[in-house]
């Protein structure tokens, strides 16, 4: 094909019979069409104002959108005099208009809003700024009219779902609210938690709530979470028994905040109850202590559940831990911590949350050895009372140097408002200029039982 300045070319397709065979190819002329002066002009010139229009266009488009990220409302009206056809620019006109306390204006926001949904009838998000509006203005029916639509443009949105919802419940229409609000957080789970809390705060019921959330185990969770975090714990215990009757599973960490506020509340038979029912649910081991003892997993038969009524450990620096190969007293399994000689460690773990029994004496045991343990301050148990720290303070024998097996025995007697125990491995920081704490130490079944004259005291 041959081009020339000035040249339109044109292509006639022309047959070629290949001799093999019938088979026809395409080839192509050329075809120049020559342009004189005044053609070539009137070419020149036409192009010439096609791009000043389109540049023309462009520059109006860029001024409007312009005023109308302004944030100023003059600004913004005379944009949308240049675009009037922006139905984006009319939504963000009305926003403004009804948002903008000092200079409120819920009629023309509306109007703002009837325009952007007259220039896009089928935007979802411009029906529901308008319903919003029509609800300030108290004009329920017309809001009603405008969720509807937006539910007619898009059946399936989350965000419409979650929207009209919330306006059913605030209008009393409870059934169809848990149904919106039900589809709205199946399909997007992030909407879970408001759904919860605005549910609640309209109707403090759980078992409307129920209605709404889906059968599921995370739905429960974060009903239980909801509750115990708002000190509402007898609805958080009845979330919990509907996700204990799902039989699905759960995540162990999943409850730890729950079972925390259990403890903070001082709710020791309901935090024995919840943590036997979440170690099933997560397929882990939940069987009583053995020997009668009160102190989950003082065998160390487990790893660290770190949370609940488990054994909990935090890395502290300068200290490494792990269960040793060789086992401890009467065969059973160690706890080994080795200290680096690095830092002057203020150690209180690791430690565990026991449910007691007000104005009871138990007795507390627990096996440790020692190798080259530095400073004065040495290894030992305290148990004290978590949330009444002047009702119970227990110290054991300090083990510093090198010590073979060896039991710790102490009695403990709770009081009158005791009802959960933290056990915990525990060295204070030496006041020594040398006072870097070096060497090992190995504990081992550790348990605390009521006392045998506790035992056979009839109940009071």
């Amino acid at each position: 094909m041959r081009t020339l300045l000035g040249v339109h070319v044109l292509f006639r397709p022309r047959q070629i019979k290949l001799a093999e065979g019938p088979t026809l190819i395409a080839d192509y002329d050329s075809m120049e069409i020559p342009l004189d002066g005044r053609r070539r002009r009137a070419l020149l010139l036409t192009s010439i104002a096609i791009a000043a229009i389109l540049i023309w266009q462009a520059s109006v488009l860029w001024l409007a959108r312009h005023r109308l990220e302004s944030g100023n409302l003059a600004l913004m009206m005379r944009g949308i005099a240049l675009t009037p056809g922006d139905g984006a620019g009319w939504d963000r006109i009305g926003q403004l208009q009804q948002s903008d306390f000092a200079n409120l204006n819920i009629p023309k926001a509306i109007a703002a809003y009837r325009k952007a949904v007259t220039v896009d009838p089928l935007s979802p998000h411009y029906w529901l700024d308008l319903a919003t509006a029509y609800e300030v203005a108290g004009d329920n029916t017309r809001a009603q009219d405008a969720y509807a639509h937006a539910k007619a443009d898009s059946p399936l949105s989350a965000e419409v779902a979650f929207s009209y919802g919330n306006f059913l419940m605030r209008n009393g229409n409870y059934p169809e609210a848990y149904k919106e609000l039900r589809q709205a957080v199946g399909s997007d789970p992030k909407l879970l938690p408001l759904a919860i809390s605005r549910t609640w705060r309209a109707l403090e019921d759980v078992d409307g709530l129920n209605q709404m959330l889906p059968a599921t185990s995370d739905a429960y969770l974060q009903a239980v979470n909801f509750f115990a975090s708002t000190n509402q714990m007898e609805a958080a215990l009845t979330e919990w028994q509907h996700l204990i009757a799902l039989r699905e599973s759960v995540s162990l960490p999943s409850t730890f905040s729950f079972l925390d506020e259990l403890i903070r509340e001082d709710r020791a038979d309901d935090s024995r109850h919840v943590w036997r029912e979440a170690l099933a649910a997560a397929g882990l081991p939940h069987e009583e202590p053995p020997g009668g003892s009160l102190i989950w997993n003082g065998d160390f038969k487990h790893d660290f559940a770190n949370g609940g009524l488990g054994w909990r450990w935090g890395p502290v620096q300068g200290v490494a831990i792990d269960f040793d190969s060789e086992p401890g007293p009467e065969g059973l399994r160690a706890l080994r911590l080795d200290f680096s000689g690095g830092s002057n460690v203020n150690l209180g773990a690791p430690l565990e949350f026991v449910p007691v029994q007000p104005k009871t004496t138990y007795h507390f045991r627990a096996y440790m050895r020692t190798e080259d343990i530095t400073t004065e301050s040495g290894m030992r148990f305290s148990i004290l009372d978590p949330n009444h720290p002047n009702a119970v303070g227990v110290l054991t024998d300090n083990f510093t140097g090198t010590h073979p097996w060896m039991p710790l025995d102490a009695d403990v007697t709770t009081g009158a408002g005791t009802h959960f125990l933290l056990v915990r491995l525990f060295r204070a920081p030496s006041r020594l200029f040398d006072n870097q704490l070096s060497g090992t130490v190995w504990i081992a079944g550790v348990s605390l039982v009521q006392s045998p004259a506790e035992a056979e005291r009839p109940p009071q």
